[in-house]
């Protein structure tokens, strides 16, 4: 089982910037890829970002290019996602995703998930 808990969210003003952590546990979870989604009421679940396992590669959404910024400490079984100039379109719960299988990173199989972390920007 791996556990993910996700933290670092809150309320900022529009063009601030916000360091979400993803906490994971359980099974080793350095061979996994590590996502993070967001979601608003009556919508699905859209990608952010994800990382792979080494780090080497990355996959942004594209309304978050330039802005957000996805990396890992393998040592500390964490992902962080920084965020900067953030908009109120970015408002959200924000879930963090163990992946695992291959192809595009955003695409792969979503093993487990957290409980997620509200970001809340205001204009």
């Amino acid at each position: 089982q791996i556990h993910l808990v996700e933290s670092g969210g809150g309320l900022v003003q529009a063009g601030g910037s916000l360091r979400l952590s993803c906490t994971t546990s359980g099974r080793p979870i350095p061979s996994y890829a590590v996502g993070w989604f967001r979601q608003v009421p009556e919508k699905e679940r859209d990608f952010v970002a994800a990382i792979n396992w080494s780090s080497q590669l990355t996959e942004y959404a594209d309304d978050v290019v330039g802005r957000f910024t996805i990396s890992r400490d393998t040592a500390k079984n964490t992902v962080y996602l920084q965020m900067d100039n953030l908009k109120p379109e970015d408002t959200a719960l924000y879930s963090c995703v163990a992946l695992r299988g291959l192809g595009p990173l955003r695409n792969r199989t979503q093993a487990a998930r957290g409980q997620g972390t509200l970001v809340t920007v205001s204009s």
